[in-house]
């Protein structure tokens, strides 16, 4: 039989597709998989890092599928964001037409790879259906007081009237237009996922084992839990004077309050309510001035990579334990999105507060030593924990001991508190830009901000829109923003914000897992969530193992807090898949390293790319492109073909009535190599995950079935083998197991046959002085003591005319004989 790939590949996806192969049963009494990779933006090509997703995706659909699981291996598109407003501007279509077409095509491309996706189940988040089902969620999110809308401080460019994400600031600059880019205070609607911080941080131990510990650790980080001391610095009488006694003190917040004789200046955000008042009302040169507004003008992540910078604020505070006055400055390293944007400095015990007090000639108290005692003049900040020194009565205490010590004495004299603080922010969700769902709510002069009614929604986007990239072209459409408030009736306004394109990812799976004919009717059918949830088995990429998969963890917990799932937790097993390289770089258009798939499937036929790609590394590390190693996995399958014209059809139909013991050497040793490779795929697809193995499995077997000519051997062999690489090359699979088998050996799980591993003989290694001189081979029940005579025969030459002082036998490895003279 020729391998004619183009052909066979045609054939079975036109097959798959009239039959409805890959949808999933509605018989819930099945045990089910759900296999989830991570959805594609359409962005107009499918890349490598794709074909290597979905390719992994789908070896564990079809491995399940096999095993007579119920499985639900679903697809869609990731369709809102900048890029097709990008592509809007350049190419002059409308972001729609350009999304629409692009998912046509892309489709298209997955098609061919012959990947098992349910065909029904697909959707886009930029069809009206979702956002309906979406701006629902938001409402019930809002009535329950985990949305809500605030001014706060964000990146604006004011010639493309747009706020840009800190991704979107480059060098201070917009990315679009190269503008230096502006601090401005601004409304926007945030989701109170601050709410959920420790569950969110607890709940991380029941994926232990189950998810990547990178990723674990990753969330864990940037949630960031972190237990302390909060108290007030209360501003010095003339400070209070000097800023109109419009502020009486200000909050801070220490992880370690065992250092805190050793504070000796105050630093606050550039967006401290005190240092605006400041700057409002020109209570400092203007010199300083000028310098505290450049910092505000640059984002927060960029002013953690520039030098430490500041400026005196000309006030000063009080110690609350030794009363001593305390001054206070503006530094670009504060957060003002942590512990209130202001933080006790101590230079001595901090390493960022040691180089901003080396800059500006502030003290440094040492209040801490260790085991090498104080140190003059030091050259950096002492950050371990040890004994306080200089420290009134506290002194001479560990450090942990003094934590809690005078974190009591805080409460004990109601100057401060113990305090639990996160890193992680509430999310901001709004988006001043046209293509994405628009947020539910309306402005009305009476109510004040008000949602939309369910039964009007969904809120879609006008079609008549022009993208210029000048601000956002709802904010200039009367017509849609022209409406009547839902609580009055009143004359009102929509609003123009659209959400967060993570919103959309964050929700989607329980989407899938809703079945299409109800999506009209409910957004999630909480009957069919409790069957599907949670997805067995997710994959993508590590770049998504804090954003994403956080905000999907806390969608999961919300919708199941608002009465619409069960689940809690999304994701059962996560696998993150490595790169694509080529020439050691990540694959890129700018680089000229890109290898198109398409082209690949052309030349070689899909089966081609998919071996590869899951033949040349373990799915979690890097993957080198080699163009021989491809031509090398064509060649596999060619040659797989081929040897199946050893399968007769009258042994495909009795190989099942093989009698092991009769058989020769080569035949068993047959046998045993296919049975091991069915064994390591079940490890395979259950546990390792480590698809190169299992080809390389199938590759020793098809070798060892050529050293044989048993024909009952060959037709059990490609039995087996067309099973096991089913996952991998499909249609190749279908093909010869259509031909020979009828497909019978694609409808449950092939049982492993014990008595293949029975050996007739074991050889073992026969070292003299624990160097390996020869082997014997000998029955597996041989005595010690016979395997002893053999091996001393066998050795003769090497022991002969010594004395033997030890003789050791390990069990099925080696005979090692120890001699004297």
């Amino acid at each position: 039989m020729e391998y004619n790939p183009q052909d066979i590949e045609k054939k079975w996806q036109q097959y798959w597709s009239e039959n409805n192969s890959f949808e999933p049963s509605e018989d819930t009494k099945k045990e089910k998989k759900y296999i989830l990779s991570m959805f594609p933006y359409p962005s107009g090509r499918i890349h490598m890092g794709h074909v290597r997703n979905y390719c992994l995706g789908d070896a564990f659909a079809r491995y399940f599928r096999k095993a007579d699981y119920n499985v639900l291996h679903p697809i869609g598109w990731d369709s809102f964001g900048m890029p097709a407003e990008n592509a809007a501007i350049k190419h002059k279509l409308h972001p729609k037409k350009w999304t629409y077409e692009n998912i046509d095509y892309m489709r298209n491309e997955l098609r061919a790879l012959g990947l098992s996706f349910s065909e029904n189940q697909e959707f886009a988040t930029s069809d009206e259906l979702y956002t309906k089902w979406e701006q629902e969620f938001i409402i019930k999110m809002y009535e329950a007081g985990l949305l809500y809308r605030k001014s706060t401080t964000v990146n604006w460019c004011e010639p493309c009237h747009t706020v840009l994400a800190n991704e979107q600031v480059e060098e201070g600059c917009c990315w679009r237009c190269d503008t230096p880019v502006e601090q401005k205070e601004m409304p926007g609607y945030y989701v109170a996922i601050t709410k959920y911080a420790q569950e969110l941080l607890d709940e991380l131990k029941t994926l232990d084992g189950s998810w990547p510990s990178q990723v674990l650790t990753m969330q864990e980080n940037w949630i960031g839990r972190s237990e302390g001391l909060e108290f007030e610095l209360e501003l010095s009488k003339e400070s209070q004077f000097k800023l109109d006694k419009q502020f009486n003190s200000f909050e801070v917040f220490t992880t370690r309050p065992d250092t805190i004789y050793g504070v000796s200046y105050s630093a606050l955000a550039v967006e401290h309510p005190i240092v605006k008042y400041i700057i409002d009302n020109k209570l400092l040169p203007e010199n300083k001035i000028n310098a505290i507004k450049a910092m505000q003008k640059v984002s927060e992540r960029d002013r953690a990579a520039m030098p430490k910078e500041g400026v005196s604020l000309e006030i000063d505070v009080i110690h609350p334990l030794t009363g001593e006055s305390i001054p206070v400055w503006v530094a670009n390293f504060v957060l003002a999105s942590y512990g209130g944007g202001a933080v006790m400095a101590v230079p001595a015990h901090d390493q960022r507060d040691f180089e901003f007090a080396k800059q500006y000639s502030l003290p440094i108290k040492q209040v801490i030593v260790g085991t090498d005692g104080l140190i003059d003049n030091p050259s950096e900040a002492y950050t371990e924990y040890g004994e306080l020194i200089n420290s009134e009565s506290f002194s001479g205490l560990k450090s942990n001991k003094a934590k809690k010590a005078i974190i009591y004495h805080f409460e004990q004299n109601s100057i401060g508190k113990k305090q639990i603080n996160y890193k992680l922010r509430d999310w901001g969700v709004s988006r001043q830009r046209y293509w994405g769902a628009p947020i539910p709510f309306v402005h009305c002069d009476d109510c004040g901000l008000v949602p939309e009614k369910i039964e009007n929604l969904p809120i879609a986007l006008p079609d008549d829109v022009e993208i210029t990239g000048k601000g956002n072209p709802l904010d200039t459409h009367e017509s849609w923003k022209k409406c009547v408030c839902p609580k009055c009736g009143k004359e009102a306004t929509r609003e123009t914000d659209t959400l967060d394109t993570f919103v959309q990812s964050s929700w989607y799976f329980l989407r899938y897992a809703t079945n299409h004919k109800k999506w009209q009717k409910e957004g999630i059918s909480k009957k069919d969530a409790d069957y599907w949830m949670d997805v067995d088995q997710y994959i993508g990429g590590i770049e998504h193992a804090i954003l994403h998969l956080l905000y999907a963890r806390f969608f999961t917990k919300v919708l199941n807090d608002l009465g619409y799932i069960n689940s809690r937790e999304p994701f059962k097993q996560l696998l993150t898949q490595g790169m694509v390289l080529k020439d050691g770089a990540k694959m890129s258009k700018s680089k000229g390293n890109v290898v198109d798939p398409d082209s690949i499937v052309e030349k070689y036929g899909a089966d081609t790319a998919r071996l590869f790609i899951l033949f040349a590394a373990p799915p979690t590390k890097e993957l080198e492109w080699n163009d021989s190693a491809v031509d090398g996995a064509f060649k596999f399958i060619k040659k797989f073909v081929q040897r199946s014209s050893h399968v007769t059809n009258e042994a495909a139909s009795n190989f099942a009535n093989i009698e092991h013991s009769s058989l020769s050497k080569p035949e068993k040793e047959a046998r045993k190599k296919v049975y091991e490779a069915l064994k390591r795929a079940n490890d395979v697809f259950t546990k390792t995950y480590t698809f190169n193995t299992l080809i390389a499995g199938a590759m020793e077997a098809l070798n060892a079935l050529q050293s044989q000519e048993n024909e009952l051997v060959w037709a059990e062999g490609y039995y087996i083998l067309t099973n096991i690489l089913e996952p991998i090359i499909p249609h190749t699979c279908w093909e010869l197991s259509d031909k020979l088998f009828d497909k019978q050996n694609f409808h449950s799980k092939i049982k492993i046959k014990e008595e293949v591993f029975s050996l007739d003989s074991i050889v073992l290694a026969v070292t003299i002085n624990g160097k390996k001189r020869c082997e014997i081979e000998v029955a597996p029940d041989t005595s010690k003591e016979d395997i002893l005579v053999e091996a001393k025969k066998v050795a003769l030459k090497w022991i002969e005319n010594k004395e033997i002082i030890k003789e050791i036998v390990v069990p099925n490895k080696l005979v090692n004989l120890v001699i004297k003279g």
